[in-house]
């Protein structure tokens, strides 16, 4: 800085010391302005870690604000996502939001500067907020890196944690996975300022004991003073030379520099009043208004993902030939592999859910993740911020346990597909505890998520194909058995469709189906016809967006079955019945779904068991039309169609 008023002035990567004490002195007090002006926000927690910032953004973070896009850009993730007036403060001292923005609309309405931190900034990789997540996102922005080759990452990524979080198993499966894949490119900070909401945290400042976990779990532990400007300097210095992932372990103070609140557990998540946020910002040398040129990386360093014309060759599959979804699957995951920017992400079943297919055709974009379901969507979060389309996929019963990293994914505005196999009681004698009864209400409630659940082998082709190219989380329900294939290879399978498998316009009762139950409904439908009564079976295979018209539609008849191999909340048939609710349908509705809690025994006993196999459709419908029509009129109505075929 060469001005002699420190209030304002530019600080470029070879500032002195006292300069960067003076931008960390800023961002304090910026955090302090923006949260007490609403009168609502995290002041103290961004306090604590506004010397490892300053120190950070001024003389090693490689970033141009004013290219977001710039593929050689470092990327740093706030974990502790409530510090977020600490982030708003940085991108300010960088040019990138005004001041008057930060000061007057943080938290506000309509505002981008959101409570915790989303990418609807473009300097925003990943939404955080929810604990525990930001390191294994980074382990993914790291993985990117290496997937575009070259002997050193074309960029690094730092990561600022809190110390609360490092309870989180989710921490250790990021460091495990880190230093599994080797990502010396990836540098952890964590605040270590002994405090969380409601008090001390479970090691307070024993670094120590941080140091023993982290070096267990194969990562660098370098403990130090996070107040002391130059030991951080020296810690970032040796980050970058790292042949592994580094964790800094920096022992701060909560509402460092304000001696009234400093170190308090009265302080967490309030914003300063107005008097104390004077005496506050007084006592930190007031406000500032420097600008960090910082380091910015060559604009032609690194490549962006190429997403070429989409010109594979998929799969095909004779009609009447046996087989299961998930065999489909991996086959159209191996032709995908064409593509640079698929990568496919398993959890240690990819001999089940046969993403090996695509391990054999293209092992560099092949991620094994193990048991470890948080760390396997967490690192499809972070490569597809590096824009990369990851499948991530395990057994559809395990993806509850990554339920909230699905529901961050959304929030980060991610691009993902979810793909979950042996789904349902459909497995067989595996039993309860693998089978996905829940998975189709959770992947529903998912913001803006596609849900998708193929009947065939043709359908998971083209669904499979489909996700490649969607925008959001798309998930894909896959059944473990093997199954006829009902569609030619031809067959298109549009998003919000569906599929009328047979009907006419003198159906007496309609069957909604998807995945499995379209099989037992076809089958249902035969035994029906036999009898004289005509049904009408529709595959929902756009679970959502579902095809509202053709189902309110299709419900115009006597009676309405609809069959799904699921818990009855929140799967197919509620979706089904909002439907018909909404378009004032007034036929009497049969809903079979998985009511009991099931045990072990075949796939048909299970089905049959849970009442969604194709004589239970028939009882089903069989009593929807006798309740409906007493005998008399039901023979009278069966005379009248006999004349009518006549």
């Amino acid at each position: 800085m060469t001005v002699n008023d420190v209030s304002t002035g530019t600080i470029d990567q070879d500032a002195a010391m006292s300069d960067v004490f003076e931008l960390a002195q800023q961002l304090r007090v910026d955090a302090i302005r923006c949260s007490t002006a609403v009168g609502s926000g995290h002041p103290t927690s961004g306090m604590s870690a506004a010397d490892l910032m300053a120190v950070l953004m001024a003389r090693h973070l490689n970033y141009d604000r004013q290219l977001p896009g710039n593929p050689g850009n470092d990327h740093l993730i706030f974990s502790k996502g409530h510090a977020s007036p600490l982030l708003y403060a940085m991108f300010c001292a960088a040019g990138a939001v005004p001041e008057d923005e930060l000061v007057n609309t943080y938290r506000r309405a309509g505002s981008r500067l959101e409570g915790h931190p989303t990418p609807r900034l473009p300097w925003v990789d990943a939404a955080t907020g929810s604990l525990g997540q930001g390191i294994g996102v980074g382990v993914g922005v790291a993985l990117a890196a290496r997937l575009r080759g070259g002997d050193r990452p074309a960029y690094r990524v730092w990561v600022l944690c809190g110390d609360s979080e490092l309870a989180e198993g989710s921490v250790w499966e990021a460091l495990d996975a880190a230093r599994r894949h080797e990502l010396a490119g990836l540098t952890v900070i964590v605040d270590v300022n002994r405090l969380g909401q409601r008090g001390p945290t479970e090691l307070e400042w024993n670094l120590d004991a941080y140091a023993r976990r982290v070096e267990a779990f194969g990562a660098r532990a370098i403990p130090i003073d996070g107040h002391d400007l130059g030991q951080i300097d020296g810690a970032l210095d040796r980050a970058a030379d790292a042949v592994r992932p580094t964790v800094i372990l920096a022992r701060t103070r909560k509402g460092r520099g304000f001696s009234e609140v400093e170190d308090s557990p009265d302080w967490h998540g309030k914003a300063l009043p107005a008097d104390m946020a004077d005496r506050a910002i007084a006592g930190l040398g007031g406000v500032r208004r420097l600008r960090v040129a910082g380091r910015t990386p060559p604009s032609e360093k690194g490549e962006p993902v190429a997403v070429p014309a989409a010109t594979e060759a998929l799969p095909t599959f004779g009609g009447g030939e046996e087989v299961a979804p998930r065999k489909a699957f991996g086959a159209t995951l191996a032709a995908l592999a064409e593509r640079p920017e698929i990568v496919v992400l398993d959890a240690e079943v990819g001999n089940s859910t046969h993403t090996n297919d695509f391990a054999k055709v293209c092992p560099d974009r092949f991620i094994e993740s193990y048991i470890a379901e948080q760390q396997m969507i967490a690192t499809a979060v972070g490569l597809s911020a590096a824009g990369y389309m990851p499948f991530a996929t395990t057994f559809a019963a395990f993806l509850t346990r990554a339920h909230d990293f699905i529901r961050m994914a959304a929030i980060s505005r991610a691009n993902i597909a979810v793909a979950g196999t042996h789904c349902g009681v459909e497995i067989g004698e595996d039993g309860p505890s693998q089978m996905a009864l829940e998975d189709l209400a959770m992947m529903r409630a998912v913001h803006g998520s596609t849900v998708l659940y193929p009947a065939d082998a043709t359908a998971a082709v083209a669904l499979t194909a489909t996700c490649a190219d969607l925008v959001g989380i798309s998930y894909l329900r896959l059944t473990r058995g093997a199954y006829p294939v009902i569609y030619p290879s031809t067959e298109e399978f549009p998003v919000g469709g569906s599929k009328v498998l047979r009907g006419s316009d003198a159906d007496d009762v309609t069957i909604f189906a998807a995945g499995v139950t379209v099989h037992e409904a076809l089958k249902a439908h035969a035994e029906l016809a036999e009898t004289g009564i005509r049904a009408c079976v529709v595959d929902l295979y756009s679970v959502k967006p579902l095809d509202q018209h053709t189902v309110a539609e299709a419900a115009l008849t006597s009676a309405v079955v609809v069959a799904e191999d699921h818990h009855p909340e929140g799967g197919l048939g509620e979706a089904v019945l909002a439907t018909l609710a909404d378009h004032g349908n007034q036929a009497p509705v049969a809903h079979l779904a998985v009511r009991h809690m099931p045990d072990s025994r075949t796939p048909a006993e299970q089905l049959d068991a849970a009442g969604i196999s194709a004589p239970h459709i028939v009882q089903a419908v069989r009593r929807l039309l006798s309740e409906r029509f007493p005998e008399s009129e039901m023979k009278e109505e069966s005379h009248d169609r006999e004349q009518v075929a006549g």
